[in-house]
């Protein structure tokens, strides 16, 4: 059984540690918000300008001027604080946000991704996602595995890339894949999702990848 967005998300959500700065991209990532860890302490950002975002709202106590970058309402903290997105972008451009967590159309075998660009449709431009896998220390993609039955993890990105060789762990509905690019393993399967088999995400997947589960 494939995990649900809710299962991806929670997933996402162990990999943040004490004390980081983290952004949530569009989309699945968003849920994450639900999910951080108890005991820890974390800032989430969002680029549009909040450094301290809670989780969703409950129903009829949503603030409709406050939202996140993908203008979903989001709850506040005690120690939220607002900005500029300039002074939000500052943040990413200088190296002080330690995980990225973001949703994905397509990711190679050597960590390169595509996020941007959605087949068939007019878009004026990336927006932050350029800054948002160059600036920040690591990038975890959350995602389907396929789209219309069709691979999302490939030996090469056919869609315009976002960045290259930026993405060091993905998280599908299928599986956790580790992207190694220190030793040049390439990608690894790390895990399963409950009741999903080697075989169906050796059929669902075009990127070659090492099993070490």
């Amino acid at each position: 059984m494939a995990w649900t967005r809710e299962q991806m998300a929670a997933r996402a959500a162990q990999e943040i540690r004490d004390g980081f700065y983290v952004n949530l991209g569009i989309g699945i990532p968003t849920l994450v918000a639900n999910y951080v860890p108890k005991g820890i302490e974390v800032r989430l950002h969002s680029e549009n300008g909040m450094l301290g975002m809670g989780p969703f709202p409950l129903e009829g106590e949503e603030d409709p001027d406050l939202i996140n970058a993908g203008k979903q309402t989001i709850s506040e903290l005690p120690e939220t604080s607002f900005f500029s997105s300039a002074d939000s972008f500052g943040m990413v451009r200088g190296g002080h946000i330690d995980l990225s967590i973001l949703g994905a159309m397509q990711v190679a075998e050597n960590g390169d991704l595509a996020n941007w660009m959605i087949p068939g449709k007019m878009v004026k431009g990336m927006g932050g996602a350029m800054d948002l896998v160059a600036g920040v220390r690591r990038v975890i993609v959350v995602m389907e595995h396929e789209a219309k039955s069709e691979p999302k993890l490939l030996k090469e990105c056919t869609l315009p890339l976002t960045g290259r060789g930026v993405a060091s762990l993905v998280i599908t509905d299928l599986a956790v894949f580790e992207i190694d690019k220190n030793s040049g393993r390439g990608m690894i399967l790390r895990e399963l999702a409950h009741c999903v088999t080697l075989e169906e995400v050796r059929e669902k997947t075009r990127a070659s990848f090492i099993e070490c589960l």
